[in-house]
């Protein structure tokens, strides 16, 4: 074992040997470059693991200082006892199983808390390598024995670390208590005893999120409450959460919410002119009527949302622009809106893009929610439908055990089968519901949210009920898209010979939100319920 330190004009390279080594940083920070490549960050309170036959690099970019211990590879005969030898610079020990095949090790990252504890160790073993007498020789045999153990069962996968966990949980208790106080990820990780970088990741393996951006969180859901709650300056609320700066303030809760924070205020003060084009359902069932609806002109409108008396707005219409009469305040966007050039509106009202999954409705509601002052109607919202949900499973279970079932989207040029995980109906049929797909279902199309068929496939399609929904997107004249109903090949199929062939509206299913999803089990009970 030896103890080094490389200057920031220094670097210390060490070749390919039989021998895995571990590099305990005791001070500064620095670079490792390995012979693959890679690059790792050193800093004090790290404990690197280099693998045999690895040739590596030392940079420190400050005065970098750590301890070098080589682990020898060692071949164990019967005859032999496992042995530890420390000799000039090496310490030599038989090497545990998960590290007797250097060729496919990677450099490891590894923990030893407290640090402190570890530290004073390797100092007492780096003293005593110059011990001539027997005994002093097998205390240091046996102190980096005790050493090598305790560092093994921290890092070993298996073995969990309640007490670690506990501290990591303490560590977000204190941020959550303290959220308005100036925190860093160095005092955090130092005040659980672990590196900035072994804290990071676990903290993120706890919470999701790295440290500054869960504290950065924390204090913004703070602020939301006070700017809904209070008419102070957004200058003192920033202070009061723990911002030092307004603008920079502002400019996180934009990213966190979608929306600045004086919009915010307005919109949980007073009723707001949204246009939300398909994302009407949500607004919605939110119990805000949107100032415009979006229509198309092969698709038509949303009707089952009952908005008679909102104006239109043609998305396929590409320049098409708004009255004087129904000019939004506010524009909320899904990740459709490239594909009607919605964005060009960004200039006439604050926008909201909306960046969830359609599948994670409840995630969309929420968010819209917040960012329009109807928080306190999501949960009865969401409760409300999956009271129907529940019910509607059980009437199912009753009704269709063991009966398959598929949903088909047939235009003039294709058939779409959707799959049983993703996409509008999905979700409804066969996680809500808890129908069963018919097998070729999950066999094409189980990791797709749809995918097209050929007759062929159809034919194989034997489910024993069958949703369908026609587009007419791509007819060239009325009805075209219902000329596969003429096929011999349709015709065959086990659920139209059955009768068991239900034709759903197109806007009603081809939509992600609360109350289309409400009315799709509205649908499936009133055929098969």
């Amino acid at each position: 074992m030896d103890y080094s330190q490389v200057d920031i004009a220094n670097r210390q390279t060490y070749n390919k040997t039989s021998s895995h080594a571990l590099f305990v940083v005791t001070g500064g920070h620095g670079l490792i470059d390995s012979s693959d490549n890679s690059h790792t960050r050193l800093e004090k309170g790290m404990i690197m693991f280099v693998p045999a036959g690895r040739t590596i690099v030392i940079e420190g970019s400050s005065e970098l200082q750590y301890y070098r211990l080589e682990l020898m590879v060692a071949e164990v005969k019967e005859d032999t006892a496992s042995r530890l030898s420390i000799t000039g610079e090496t310490v030599q020990q038989e090497l545990p199983l998960f590290m007797s095949d250097p060729d496919r090790l990677p450099l490891i990252e590894l923990n030893y808390s407290p640090m402190s504890s570890c530290l004073k160790s390797l100092e007492q073993i780096c003293r005593g390598q110059t011990a001539y007498d027997w005994l002093d020789q097998w205390e240091i045999q046996l102190r980096f024995q005790d050493w090598f153990r305790v560092l093994l069962r921290q890092n070993d996968p298996e073995i969990e670390s309640p007490d670690e966990r506990a501290r990591l949980q303490s560590s977000i208790r204190y941020i959550r208590d303290h959220y308005d106080q100036p925190i860093t990820v160095d005092d955090l990780a130092a005040e659980v005893r672990l590196t900035r970088s072994s804290y990071t990741r676990q903290f993120k393996g706890i919470t999701g999120k790295l440290p500054l951006d869960y504290v950065n969180a924390v204090r913004l859901e703070h602020s939301k409450l006070l700017l809904q709650l209070t008419d102070d300056r957004l200058h003192d609320i920033a202070q009061n959460v723990g911002f030092n700066n307004e603008y920079y303030f502002g400019r996180r809760f934009k990213q966190y919410t979608g929306v600045s924070p004086g919009l915010y205020r307005r919109h949980h003060r007073q009723e707001v002119r949204v246009f939300a084009p398909y994302l009407e359902d949500f607004v919605l069932a939110l119990g805000i009527k949107p100032i415009l609806q979006t229509s198309h002109s092969s698709w038509g409108r949303q009707q089952y949302l009952g908005l008679e008396d909102v104006p239109e707005f043609d998305v396929t219409q590409l320049d098409v622009g708004f009255n004087e009469m129904n000019v939004p305040e506010f524009i909320m966007l899904n990740n459709g809106y490239q594909r009607w050039n919605l964005e060009r509106f960004e200039q006439v009202a604050p926008t909201f893009y909306m960046e969830h999954q359609g599948e994670d409705w409840r995630s969309i509601l929420k968010s819209i929610a917040d960012v329009l002052g109807k928080g306190n109607r999501v949960q009865d919202v969401i409760g409300a439908y999956e009271d129907k949900a529940v019910e509607a499973k059980g009437q199912l279970a009753r009704h269709a055990r063991a009966q398959t079932v598929a949903f088909l989207r047939i235009s003039a040029s294709e058939i779409i089968l959707y799959g049983d995980q993703y996409g509008y109906v999905a979700p409804v049929l066969y996680q809500d519901l808890g129908l069963t797909p018919h097998f070729r279902v999950q066999q094409w199309a189980s990791q797709s949210r749809r995918i097209s068929i050929g007759l062929e496939q159809l034919c194989q399609l034997e489910a024993d009920h069958l949703f369908i929904t026609f587009d007419n997107m791509d007819s060239a004249y009325p009805g075209e898209e219902r000329k596969l109903l003429e096929r011999d090949e349709w015709r065959r199929l086990p659920a139209v010979k059955s009768g068991h062939v239900y034709e759903v509206d197109f806007m009603t299913w081809m939509n992600y939100g609360v109350i289309s999803h409400g009315k799709k089990i509205d649908d499936i009970l009133r055929f098969i319920g």
